[in-house]
C-alpha cells in the first residue's frame, strides 16, 4: 500500500529516570490525540542517552504504564542509546561545514566569565571559537550560533523569538563526558523518524530555537511545535518525578487520570467519561481534541482525589 506522505507523525519521548509522571502524561495525551485525530502515526522513543540519570527498569515501567492507559504506538519503540552512530555522523557533517569547534572551558570558568544568566545557565562567550588556548585540551564540542534572532510560531504560545548569541551562546553538542547532548540527539531522532509535529511541555520551549537552528544547519525539514502548560504542585513547582505520589501515574487510575489530563488541557471532556475505561476517554480525545482551547498559563494540578472528585471545575 502506498504511504500517505502527508499524514502527520507525532511522538512521545520520555526519559527513563523514574516512573511516568503527570507532566509526561500531559505530553503523551496531547501528542497522541493531535496525531491520531488526523489519521497520523504516533511513535514512542525512550530518551536514555543520559546514562548517569537512567534508572534500571524505568523504561519498561513507562511502557507498561502507557499500555495500561490504553495508548497504542506505531512501530517499534526507539532507544536513543542505540543510535549514537547517527549522532556521530551528524556531528561530523557539522564539522565538515566548519560549524562546530572543540571547547576546553570548564563549567566553573564559563560561569565566572558569563556576562549574564542565559536561557539555561550562563551564556557562553565563545572563548574557544578561534581555537583552543595554549595548553588546553578539548572537553566538549560546541556549535557556533549566529548573531541574528530566530523566530518561530508555537501552536499554543504563538510567536516566539530568541537571540541564540545573547541568550544561549555557542552550545554543546557533545559533552565533556563524551555523551551526545540532548539538542543534537532530539533533532536527529525526529528527522530520521519523519516526525512532523512536536508536542511537549513548555519547559522545553526555550530549547526549541537551538533545535530549529540545528535543523537548518543540517538541511532537515523543521517540524511544527506545540508546547503545553506546566502542571504545578501546590507550592508552585513544576511537577516532576521527585514529587513522588503527586506526580506518579498509576494505570489503575487510568480513566480518571486521562479525564484529568484532557480537562487540564482545556478540553471539555463529558462528565460521563470521568470513570470510563481509558480507551473510551482516549477515543473521545482523538475525536474532539482542539489545541486552540489550551491555555498556556502554568497552573496547579489537582487531579482526582480518593473519592473520584476532580479539582476545581466541572465540565460537561
Amino acid at each position: 500500500m502506498k504511504k500517505n506522505i502527508a499524514s502527520p507523525v507525532g511522538r512521545f519521548a520520555p526519559s527513563p529516570t523514574g516512573p511516568l509522571h503527570v507532566g509526561s502524561l500531559l505530553a503523551a495525551v496531547a501528542s497522541y490525540c493531535q496525531a491520531k485525530a488526523r489519521g497520523g502515526r504516533w511513535l514512542v522513543r525512550i530518551e536514555d542517552l543520559d546514562t548517569p540519570r537512567v534508572v534500571p527498569g524505568a523504561a519498561d515501567d513507562i511502557l507498561r504504564t502507557l499500555d495500561g492507559l490504553g495508548f497504542e504506538w506505531d512501530g517499534e519503540v526507539v532507544y536513543q542509546s542505540r543510535r549514537t552512530t547517527a549522532y556521530s555522523d551528524a556531528l561530523e557533517e557539522l564539522r565538515r561545514q566548519g560549524l562546530v569547534y572543540p571547547c576546553g572551558c570548564s563549567r566553573k570558568e564559563i560561569l565566572a566569565s558569563a556576562p549574564h544568566p542565559g536561557e539555561e545557565g550562563p551564556v557562553y562567550l565563545g572563548t574557544c571559537r578561534g581555537g583552543l588556548p595554549a595548553g588546553r585540551q578539548a572537553r566538549a564540542m560546541r556549535l557556533q550560533v549566529p548573531a541574528t534572532k530566530l523566530t518561530f510560531f508555537d501552536d499554543v504560545f504563538g510567536q516566539v523569538e530568541q537571540s541564540l548569541a545573547e541568550e544561549v551562546g555557542d552550545f554543546v553538542l557533545r559533552r565533556a563526558d563524551g555523551l551526545f547532548a540532548y539538542q543534537l540527539a532530539v533533532v536527529i531522532d525526529d528527522a530520521d523518524a519523519g516526525v512532523t509535529e512536536v508536542v511537549r511541555g513548555a519547559d522545553l520551549l526555550g530549547s526549541t530555537p537551538r533545535q530549529i537552528y540545528l535543523y537548518r544547519c543540517l538541511g532537515l525539514p523543521v517540524p511544527s511545535y506545540l508546547h503545553l502548560p506546566l502542571a504545578l504542585s501546590a507550592e508552585g513547582e513544576k511537577i516532576s518525578k521527585r514529587h513522588g505520589g503527586l506526580g506518579r501515574v498509576e494505570p489503575r487510575e487510568s480513566g480518571s487520570l486521562l479525564w484529568d489530563a484532557l480537562s487540564f488541557l482545556g478540553q471539555p471532556v463529558p462528565v460521563s467519561l470521568r470513570l470510563a475505561p481509558p480507551e473510551e476517554v482516549l477515543a473521545w480525545g482523538v475525536r474532539c481534541f482542539d489545541p486552540p482551547r489550551i491555555d498556556p498559563a502554568a497552573r496547579a494540578w489537582e487531579g482526582s482525589g480518593d473519592d473520584g472528585q476532580v479539582g476545581t471545575r466541572e465540565v460537561s
